[in-house]
């Protein structure tokens, strides 16, 4: 197969998990990587591009029961007790994000934004074609949509410095992993606001 074109057809853009935690000193029951809020801070920029052109945009919120049903064996690995309804990090944070009433929000209880949620359905309505995937972790929940985004036959982007992982190493793979399935899935947050960009120029 030649190489794809870095948007083909509708895109939307996928917010995922950027909620308050991403910008406090502690992240509870999560390990994170050295220069993590750096790559949410620039992730902003993605989603500033995408507002200006009017991409759909989709917020998707890891958020668990204060009762702890829903954790499944999230808590069998390396992770403690994260994301739970009613803790400060948890909250979708719209004064940093800019979040807006006609934007989209997906709650989940598992890690890949797919698993057990309406994003089909909304994406569906959308006529996406290429998602683009901006947040945290690289080599959790990023990887896990990007996995299920592809073998749902989405053509899957991921901006590689606006993403975040557990650490180095694991964010590192996890692109990799990304990058072969999908040649050209990779791409930095400068190409992807150019990409952005180019959408509402076309449009005009």
């Amino acid at each position: 197969m030649p190489r794809q074109p870095t948007i083909v057809g509708n895109a939307v853009l996928l917010v995922i998990d950027i909620q308050a935690s991403a910008f406090m000193d502690v992240k509870a029951g999560i390990p994170v990587m050295p220069g993590y809020r750096d790559n949410m801070e620039r992730a902003l920029k993605v989603i500033a591009a995408a507002r200006e052109a009017g991409l759909p945009t989709v917020y998707v919120q890891e958020i668990h029961r204060r009762d702890m049903v829903d954790y499944g064996r999230e808590l069998d690995g390396s992770e403690g007790v994260h994301c739970m309804d009613g803790e400060p990090g948890t909250r979708l944070p719209d004064e940093i994000t800019g979040q807006r009433a006609e934007d989209y929000f997906v709650p989940k209880r598992r890690y890949s934004a797919f698993f057990g949620t309406d994003l089909e359905i909304l994406l569906k309505g959308l006529n996406a074609e290429t998602l683009i995937l901006i947040g945290g972790m690289t080599d959790v929940c990023v990887h896990y949509t990007f996995v299920d985004g592809h073998q749902h036959d989405y053509y899957c982007r991921v901006v590689g410095d606006s993403v975040g992982g557990t650490s180095p190493a694991a964010h590192q793979a996890s692109l990799n992993a990304m990058e072969y399935l999908q040649e050209g899935a990779i791409i930095d947050t400068e190409a992807a606001i150019a990409q952005i960009l180019k959408l509402k120029r076309e449009a005009a």
